[in-house]
């Protein structure tokens, strides 16, 4: 199967992207943002240490997390909305540094691209998950363009927050997501690398499009990615 990889810091723009270029290809879309949005909901809904491994890892492990046409399911039930929470996001981080999570969200994600052609987004699909990807990108913005988005998308369901405490939350979790000794977030050293400060939506899409194809175009439909 083929994998387009596109990862980046929270804000960058990455999942809608990832979204549209999968609907343009026809290809699944795989949101492993919400994977471990998912198990971190679990975690918070049990009460235990985000920070103890055994304990988090052992709710990844029993939990079934599946991306059925866009939505989330913990489960059988339809976590959408709920992973998308401001409690949920800030959490997400330290759920995303216990290796035994990651070891099996990883084995989840590579498991699903095994059946299907796939835009994956995160943060570290084109540096470990799928380092052999048929084409990779890195998605950033300035930290006040981030905090903007994030601060919208808050605020259309309901929460409402200062720019300030936005951006601090933002600024915590790229230094996390940089500095975790495992997997930490960094652009592949084959990516391409876009600033989406200031684009559109359409503009970023565009120029994904273009590199996208011409890979294809390169490479046999039959070759794996």
């Amino acid at each position: 199967m083929r994998v387009v990889t596109i990862d980046g810091p929270a804000g960058s723009g990455k999942s809608t992207v990832a979204h549209r270029l999968a609907e343009t290809l026809g290809w699944r879309m795989l949101d492993t943002g919400a994977m471990y949005r998912a198990v971190t909901l679990a975690a918070l809904r049990e009460g235990v240490d985000l920070n103890d491994d055994d304990a988090v890892s052992a709710i990844a492990a029993t939990v079934t997390v599946t991306l059925p046409a866009g939505r989330v399911f913990l489960d059988d039930e339809d976590v959408s909305l709920a992973i998308r929470t401001a409690e949920v996001a800030r959490a997400t981080s330290a759920v995303a540094d216990r290796p035994g999570v990651r070891k099996r969200l990883v084995e989840l994600q590579r498991e699903f691209a095994r059946e299907n052609d796939v835009v994956t987004e995160g943060r570290d699909q084109g540096t470990i998950v799928f380092p052999d990807a048929l084409r990779k990108f890195f998605l950033t913005a300035s930290l006040e363009e981030r905090a903007r988005r994030r601060l919208a998308e808050f605020s259309s369901r309901g929460e409402h927050f200062s720019m300030e405490s936005v951006q601090n939350d933002v600024k915590a979790r790229d230094e996390r997501d940089e500095s975790r000794a495992i997997a930490p977030m960094k652009p592949a050293l084959d990516a391409m690398i876009i600033d989406t400060t200031g684009m559109s939506l359409d503009d970023v899409l565009a120029r994904i499009i273009g590199e996208v194809r011409g890979a294809l175009n390169r490479r046999p439909e039959g070759d794996a990615s």
